[in-house]
C-alpha cells in the first residue's frame, strides 16, 4: 500500500512543481521596443465659436441694468432696460391727437346721419350726403392712422428692454446704470458656445498636425508627479488652418465640457507631432530603493536587480507602462511581482 501512496505523492509534488514554474514564466515580461505618439505640451486658449452682442434698439438712458460679467442668461431674458423720454411726450401727444379725432368722429358720425334723415323725407340734397358720408370716413382713417402712430411710438418704448440674444455666459457687460446709449449700441457680449481650444504652435509642426487626431486636455491646475498618468480627458483636432502667421500653426480642438471655462482660459494640450520607438515595462515592474528606480532582470544565474532611469508614463493596449531610459534592452526579460 506504501508504494501507490508514494507514487500519488510523488505525482502530486511534480504537478505543483509544474505550476510553480508555469506561475513564475507567466510573472515575466518580456521588453520589447514599442512606437508611442510624441506628445507635445502646448497651452490652447478656450474660445466661444459663437459670440453675441446684445444690443439697444433705441436710443435713451439706461435706466436698469439686470446682469453682470460670467452671469448665466436664457434667450430672450431682459437684461436692461432703456428709455428715452420723449417717447413718453409723444404717447402723451398721440393720445389728445386720438381723442380729439374720436371727437370729429362723433361729429361726422352726427352730421353723416343727419345727411341721411334729410335725403330721405327730400329736403336735403345728395351733394350734402355725399359731403357728410366722405367726411367721416376721412375722420375715420385719421382715427385709425392715429392709432396706428401711437402703436409705433409704444413698440419703440417695448425695444427699450434689451434682450439677450441667445442662451449662454455674459462675457462683458459695456455700460452702467445711467448711461446714454445709441441706437445699435453694444450692451453687452453673449458667448452661448460651443466652447474649443485654439492652439498656436511652431511652423515646424505644420506637417505633423493632422486634423482628426486626438488630443490630452489637462485638468485646470493640475500637477502631476513624474511617474503618473496625467489626469487628462481627450479631444479632438477638428480644423488646421491653412495659413501661417507669424511662423505659428493655429488648430482648433473639440473637447466635451468646456463649458465651465473661463472664456480665454489657458490650459495645457498635449498632442500628437510625431512618433517614436521606446522599450517600456508595467509600472509593477518598478521598485524604488533610496531614491533609485530598480528592475528585476530575468538572467539564467536567477533575478538581479539592475538600475534604469524612467521616463514618461503612457498606455498600451489599455495597459500601463512605463517608458525606460536607460538600463534595458530590447529582448530583456523582467521578473514582476
Amino acid at each position: 500500500m506504501s508504494r501507490p501512496i508514494s507514487r500519488t505523492l510523488a505525482a502530486i509534488l511534480a504537478t505543483v512543481a509544474m505550476l510553480d514554474v508555469a506561475e513564475v514564466r507567466a510573472a515575466e515580461f518580456v521588453v520589447r521596443a514599442t512606437t508611442v505618439p510624441e506628445m507635445k505640451a502646448v497651452f490652447g486658449q478656450v474660445e466661444s465659436r459663437i459670440v453675441l452682442p446684445a444690443r439697444a434698439r433705441i436710443g435713451g438712458s439706461v435706466r436698469e441694468l439686470h446682469v453682470t460679467q460670467g452671469d448665466q442668461v436664457r434667450e430672450g431674458q431682459p437684461i436692461a432696460l432703456v428709455v428715452d423720454d420723449k417717447l413718453k411726450l409723444q404717447l402723451n401727444a398721440a393720445d389728445a391727437k386720438i381723442e380729439a379725432l374720436n371727437s370729429q368722429l362723433d361729429n361726422a358720425r352726427i352730421q353723416l346721419d343727419r345727411a341721411q334723415q334729410l335725403r330721405a323725407t327730400g329736403t336735403g340734397t345728395q351733394a350734402s350726403l355725399d359731403q357728410a358720408r366722405m367726411q367721416f370716413e376721412v375722420t375715420t382713417n385719421q382715427v385709425a392712422a392715429a392709432k396706428a402712430e401711437k402703436t409705433v411710438i409704444e413698440q419703440s418704448a417695448r425695444e427699450g428692454a434689451v434682450m439677450a440674444p441667445a442662451t449662454g455666459r455674459v462675457l462683458t457687460v459695456r455700460i452702467t446704470p445711467g448711461s446714454v446709449v445709441m441706437p445699435g449700441e453694444d450692451i453687452a457680449r453673449i458667448a452661448p458656445g460651443p466652447y474649443y481650444l485654439r492652439l498656436s504652435l511652431p511652423e515646424r509642426h505644420a506637417a505633423e498636425i493632422v486634423q482628426g487626431a486626438d488630443v490630452l486636455v489637462g485638468e485646470r491646475g493640475l500637477v502631476q508627479a513624474p511617474d503618473q498618468l496625467p489626469t487628462a480627458r481627450r479631444g479632438r483636432i477638428v480644423k488646421v488652418y491653412p495659413e501661417i502667421t507669424d511662423g505659428r500653426v493655429i488648430a482648433d480642438v473639440e473637447v466635451a465640457a468646456l463649458g465651465d471655462y473661463f472664456v480665454n482660459e489657458r490650459t495645457l494640450v498635449s498632442i500628437p507631432v510625431g512618433k517614436r520607438t521606446v522599450l517600456a515595462v508595467p509600472s509593477q515592474a518598478i521598485r524604488t530603493v533610496h531614491g533609485v528606480d530598480y528592475v528585476q532582470l530575468a538572467t539564467p544565474g536567477g533575478a538581479m536587480d539592475v538600475a534604469v532611469i524612467l521616463g514618461e508614463v503612457f498606455e498600451d493596449n489599455g495597459q500601463r507602462r512605463i517608458e525606460i531610459l536607460t538600463g534595458l534592452r530590447d529582448g530583456d526579460r523582467i521578473v514582476l511581482p
